[in-house]
Parts: C-alpha cells; structure tokens; sequence
C-alpha cells in the first residue's frame, strides 16, 4: 500500500518537475531570496484554526510598471516561464494594453488550496489561475467562481480540439483554457522490433499486437517483453473507455466502473502476463524512474502513452535517439477510435479580478493563437490544441526540433493520422477515489494476485456508491 502511494505521489511530482524552459525580461525573486508568501487560515484541512503557511517555490514579475498589474498562479514554474515569454510579446504588439503581470509557482496541494480558500472567502485570488485537470471538477461545485472564457476562445475555437474545451466546461461555458490535447499513442522500440523481424505497422488491433508478442517472446528466448502494465496509472484503461466510447462516471457524475471496456482490457493485460509477453512494470508505472530504467534497458519494446511522454524520452533517455516509433494504438475492433486525451491544465480568470477582461484576453491569445501554440510545442514539447500546428510545414519539417529530430516517425504524422479520433473521459469529483480504487487495490490484486476481474470490479463500485 505504502509503495502505491508513493509511486503515485512520485508520478505527480514527476510531471510537475519534467517541464523545463526559459523566460526573458523579467525580474526574478525565489524562494532562496526570502521573499516567500504566508497566510494564516482558520479554515485548514484539520479545521483546528492552526495557521498555515503557503511558501512560493518562484516568483516572477515581467512588464512595464505602467501596465495593468495582473497577478497569476501556477504549481509548475515552466507554465511561469512561458506565459512570461508570450507577456513580454504581448507588451510588444499591443501597446495600448501594456501588462504587468507577477507570476507565482507555488506546490502542487498548496496552490489548489490556497485557490479554494480564496473562493470560498470572496477575496485574495489571483486574477488568472492554473488548475490542473483532475483537481478542476471541485471548482466547478456551485456557483462557479470563474469568468465565463466562451467571448474571447471563439476566435479560436474553429482551430481548437473540440474535446480539449469541454473538459472544462459547465453548462455551456467554458471556464478554462487549456494547454494541451494529451493525445495517448504507441511507442515502438523499431531497433529491438526490427532485430526480431516484427514489423509495428502490421498491428492494428490488440490481436494483432498478442501476436506480436509471441512472436517476439519466441524469438529472443523470452528476454524481451511485448509491454508492461500499470498497477498504478489508468492510462490503459481511459484507452479501452475510449474506443468503445464509454465512461467511468455517469452523466450525473455517479461512479461506474463495471464497464464491458474495463473488463476487457484488464482480462486482456492478465492473459498477457499468463502469456510471458508483458511483465508488471516495475514501481507500478511506467512513468517512473523505474519505469524509465525499464525501457532504457529494453526490457520492454512499447507502451501506450501521452505524447507529451516524448520529453521522458529526451529527459531519462537521450542516448536512445532514432529508436522509437509513434504510431495509433490498437483497437480491440476495426474502426474504434484509436486514441483518448489524457492530462491536461486549465487556465482560469477569477471573478475577483478587476481587470478580468483583459486577463481573459491575454491568457486566451498566450493559449490558443497561432503564436502560442508554436511556444508551446517548441518550449514545451505538448501536442498543441490549436491543430493549425499539425498542418504547418515550418513547424512540422522543422528536423532541428529536438522532438522531431529524436523520434524515427513524425509525432505530427501521426496526430493528423488520428486526428478525429481522439477521445475524452470525464473528470468529475468522484474521480480521484476511483483511481485509488484502481491504483491502490484492482489493478494490483488482478496482475499480481491473478483476483478475479468481475469481482474486484464490483467490490470496488460497492465501495465508491458509498463514498458517492
């Protein structure tokens, strides 16, 4: 239990810290200048009335003093870094709307926090706010403390991956801005396939893919693994939901986790390790120094996964360049859709604001225009939600890129490919106790414990009707 929730907790951090980048103009004060933030709460997750202290990791404050002084927040200091670099080309081409804009990147748990309890008291938010994709079903309870952003996305929006706006939406407004599609994909190791003879543009389903498998156990003596699964990430089965076009929540946000496409993947992911085609992966993820050493090795020659894993590769793997492929991933039945999005950040623009409407203007453009899509894929390596990105050859034939240089395929090759066929899962409240449900209990008892798949299932949605 204690090795799940660490793993988990390490892959939060994981993801916070991958992001790295460069601002300019700016002034920089961090948390080694002495210049940290503190409030005191009554209101604290004890509910004793102690105080507590929110301590900023940066703090970043870019433009004129003459501006309009603009504060935001954020839990990753790379987002800081960006929005500083699109701030300082805002300033340029609008200089009747000059920014001043200070930027805090305050962890993960506090920033959240601190956003809640300034909703809740009707003072002290930041005027634009990033909120990270499963913590954003909790601000939308009630009367939503955020600026409707449909007025200034619609210039855009004709550009912009439809199920990427929905996410963050509520009865028909959208309240958050977001940074990127998630798009999930195959990696391929093409060196360890190719020396084997199997050719990964021959698999189109999960069938296909066991066969592979096989093949690939048989010929390296079982040393090589087709995969490895998740005994603490969902990744695999967000996919499954996807192609059969199911959710684990239902319209009104109960849970329901008894579905045919969850079944099928994990029954699947046990007969692959009955098989000796996938192994468990080691650490529970295989986004985890552990997972990473397990492919740097080449234990394992493909998984499922986000395309913003592309900066894993270039981070833990460099010296692995033009050995991996991206392709769709298998389907369990011709003609499913054959991708999900998965994580993501929404930016909001708080009530409170006193300039909201020129807050909403700003991190709209710095988001979804042209210009700042190309910072976010060439800074930060995201499949971008403007997909005027995917079709643009400067961008697309650019080999100097660090991504397209690295990869033996094109990522773009293959967002066109699957470019309307990438699904979402809902994000509501109840989700995070079904990931726990999943990455603390089901997943581990089916792969390592061989429980059976229908029973565990129904045990646990037992277990979340309660918590509902």
């Amino acid at each position: 239990m204690k090795k799940k929730l660490f793993s988990m907790l390490l892959c939060l951090i994981l993801v916070a810290s991958l992001l790295a980048g460069c601002g300019k103009s700016k002034t920089t004060t961090t948390d080694s200048d002495s210049k940290k933030t503190t409030e005191d709460t009554a209101d604290d997750a004890s509910g004793d009335g102690t105080t507590t202290e929110v301590v900023a990791d940066a703090i970043t404050t870019v433009g004129p003093e003459d501006g309009t002084h603009l504060e935001m927040w954020t839990f990753v200091e790379l987002h800081s870094n960006f929005y500083a670099e699109m701030l300082d080309l805002w300033n340029k081409n609008n200089p009747d709307k000059q920014l001043n804009i200070t930027f805090t990147t305050y962890p993960y748990s506090d920033m959240h926090n601190k956003l809640t309890l300034a909703n809740q008291s009707g003072s002290g938010a930041p005027d634009i706010c990033d909120i990270e994709i499963g913590q954003f079903p909790n601000f939308m309870q009630g009367d939503v403390q955020f600026r409707p952003m449909n007025d200034v996305i619609e210039p855009y929006k004709k550009d912009i991956v439809q199920a990427r706006l929905d996410i963050y939406s509520k009865d028909g407004n959208y309240y958050g801005v977001p940074t990127h599609v998630g798009a999930t994909v195959m990696f391929y190791n093409t060196k360890i396939l190719e020396q084997y003879g199997i050719d990964y543009t021959k698999i189109a389903t999960w069938d296909d893919y066991a066969e592979a498998g096989k093949k690939l156990k048989e010929a390296s003596g079982g040393k090589v693994y087709m995969t490895s699964v998740d005994t603490g990430g969902t990744d695999w089965l967000w996919l499954a939901m996807a192609e059969y076009g199911e959710d684990y929540t239902t319209a009104e946000g109960a849970p329901n986790i008894e579905l045919p496409s969850i079944k099928k993947m994990i029954t699947m992911q046990q007969g692959w390790l009955n098989d000796g085609i996938a192994m468990v992966s080691p650490g529970g993820h295989v986004d985890l120094e552990e997972g990473y050493a397990n492919v740097a090795d080449g234990n394992i020659v493909s998984f499922p996964k986000a395309m913003w894993f592309m900066s894993r590769f270039l981070n833990y793997m460099p010296e692995m360049t033009d050995t991996w492929a991206i392709a769709p991933c298998p389907v369990f039945e011709a003609g499913q859709p054959r991708s999900v999005g998965i994580g993501g950040t929404g930016t909001v623009v708080s009530k409170q604001s006193k300039n909201a409407d020129l807050a909403a203007e700003f991190i709209s453009w710095a988001k979804l225009s042209y210009e700042g899509n190309v910072k976010i894929w060439e800074n930060l390596g995201f499949d971008t939600c403007n997909t005027t990105i995917w079709s643009d050859d400067k961008i697309t034939n650019d080999t100097s890129n660090k991504y397209i240089a690295y990869f033996k395929t094109n990522p773009f090759d293959t967002l066109n490919e699957i470019k309307n066929e990438i699904g979402k899962i809902k994000v509501g409240k109840i989700n995070p106790a079904i990931s726990e449900q999943f990455n603390l209990t089901i997943l581990n008892n089916c792969f390592e414990n061989g429980a059976d798949v229908e029973s565990e299932l129904a045990t646990a949605q037992d277990a979340l009707e309660i918590e509902y």
